[in-house]
């Protein structure tokens, strides 16, 4: 039985099974780095496009690179149990606000759509690939948004100002990957455009497990 206290107006609280979705917000994320951390360790290189790229360098190379290559599978993998459990996330997340879940839900879900296109089409299948990429970038316009429709729910004032920041952090981010960023067999063994893509990442990442956690608290 799903019984639960009565919620402030406006505001509807989830049924207990939907209590631990927000925690995919954690789990995925967490599941995703250890995933990129490990394996980048662990790879001999890769070959892209008929081209051999060795040795693999966190520092130089991006993620999807790990796709590619004796890691594939596991890193495939990780983008698109990520995906997922982003997805279950922004479900839990969005469920106590029933006058702008659907808009929150949206807004949290691309880009654990887009970690799932990344584990399905791999670097090779450009297109595909880069429209995840895509996808996750929305967050510089998704993250300000959930901030201001989360506001309502009491205690989130503080992360919802932090969210309205994270939009132009997350674009500031963004631009410094494209800037060090060379499209070319021999820009993935130079310059820092691994370095600057985890950073994006891992801010990206960072927000869905305080989002995520913060949820999991508040029902």
């Amino acid at each position: 039985m799903n019984t639960i206290a009565a919620s402030p107006p406006g505001i509807s609280t989830p049924a207990v099974p939907l209590r631990w979705l927000p925690l995919g917000g954690v789990l995925g994320p967490l599941g995703y780095t250890v995933a990129w951390l490990v394996l980048g360790m662990l790879s001999p290189g890769y070959t892209a496009w008929g081209v051999h790229i060795a040795p693999y360098s966190p520092i130089s190379q991006s993620i999807s690179g790990l796709g590619l290559g004796v890691t594939a599978p596991y890193m495939n993998a990780a983008f698109v149990l990520n995906g997922v459990l982003m997805l279950l996330a922004a479900i839990g997340i969005a469920a106590p606000l029933p006058r702008s879940r659907r808009t929150v839900f949206i807004a949290l879900a691309l880009p654990g759509i887009g970690s799932i296109l990344d584990g399905v089409f791999t670097l090779e299948s450009f297109l595909g690939h880069t429209a995840g990429f895509a996808l996750a970038l929305t967050s510089i316009i998704g993250f300000p948004l959930t901030g201001a429709l989360v506001r309502r729910l009491g205690g989130w004032t503080r992360i919802s100002t932090c969210l309205l920041a994270a939009g132009p952090l997350t674009l500031v981010l963004a631009i410094a990957y494209f800037v060090t960023f060379s499209p070319t067999p021999e820009g993935a063994l130079t310059g820092v455009a691994g370095l600057t893509e985890r950073l994006l990442v891992l801010e990206l990442q960072l927000w869905y497990a305080v989002l995520g956690w913060r949820a999991f608290r508040h029902t």
